[in-house]
């Protein structure tokens, strides 16, 4: 019989170092705009297209300019993936994964694959929707297959990742598309005269994240900043140029005096506010 198998303790040590050493860290690139990390050596963000070797651009009054995606910039959301072409009237392109859908106003449908299918969203409101010149029907689209949306003007896309729990309010005819995961509704701002249709009040459309993350795309005429409001900080903003907030700032409607007309007051909470600027 032979001799029993003897371990080295030194053996035994030396295994260990190696076993226990780890590789170098990979640093991440942490994108500016939406926080996602990305693969180090990428230029644009996987999650929302910003430019990843741009630093944030903040004016003296603490405004900052959303990042303007570049030609062909891609970035993906579920199992989806989305191409924005051109900078000056941008398109977005999305190709479906064939468990994910986008829903969108039926008028800025550019062109799609012919098996791509639609159906319809009732938004309710109907004719209060219609009076005030919102579409009371959204219009959705199922993968797999290629869509591509444009609202055919000037301005630039912003694209907002949302985490579950957020709520965004959206002013009417802002929104290009939203991923099937985002839930659709809208409110009204009693008092304030919609300057662009005339009615008795502003409508604003909100999307809800619940349970899982999605993608909202949004089309800012012109240049789009953005501005954190600190607690109990009020700003005065031309309903003109509101784009988009966080549900939780509180805006309303106030008289300014007849040769400046309405203004909207946005206060309470360290939330986002937008604008877009012709």
């Amino acid at each position: 019989m032979g001799e029993p198998y003897r371990f080295s303790r030194l053996r035994h040590k030396a295994l260990t170092q190696v076993l226990t050493c780890y590789l170098p860290t990979v640093e991440m690139i942490q994108c500016q705009w939406c926080q996602a990390q990305n693969q180090p050596g990428t230029t644009s963000c996987q999650t929302c297209g910003a430019p990843l070797d741009e630093r944030n651009k903040v004016s003296d009054s603490g405004w900052r300019e959303a990042p303007r995606l570049r030609d062909m910039t891609e970035f993906r959301f579920s199992g989806s993936t989305c191409q924005v072409e051109g900078e000056l009237v941008p398109v977005s392109e999305i190709n479906l994964h064939p468990q994910d859908g986008v829903y969108f106003e039926h008028h800025v449908l550019l062109w799609k694959d012919e098996t791509v299918p639609l159906s319809s969203m009732n938004t309710g409101g109907g004719m209060k929707r219609s009076i005030a010149g919102m579409p009371h029907i959204i219009t959705v689209a199922n993968g797999p297959g290629r869509i591509a949306f444009s609202r055919n003007a000037p301005g630039e896309l912003v694209v907002l990742p949302l985490h579950p729990g957020m709520e965004l309010d959206v002013r009417e005819h802002a929104f290009l598309v939203a991923s099937h995961s985002v839930q659709y509704s809208f409110i009204r701002i009693k008092g304030l005269v919609n300057l662009l249709h005339g009615g008795n009040g502003m409508y604003i459309d909100r999307f809800v994240t619940a349970g899982y993350p999605g993608m909202l795309m949004l089309h800012g005429n012109g240049d789009v900043l953005e501005r954190t409001l600190r607690p109990g900080e009020k700003i005065l903003v031309e309903p003109g140029g509101f784009l988009y907030k966080d549900s939780a700032v509180q805006m309303q409607a106030v008289q300014m005096p007849l040769k400046t007309g309405l203004l909207l007051v946005a206060h309470e909470g360290s939330r986002t506010l937008d604008y877009g600027m012709a």
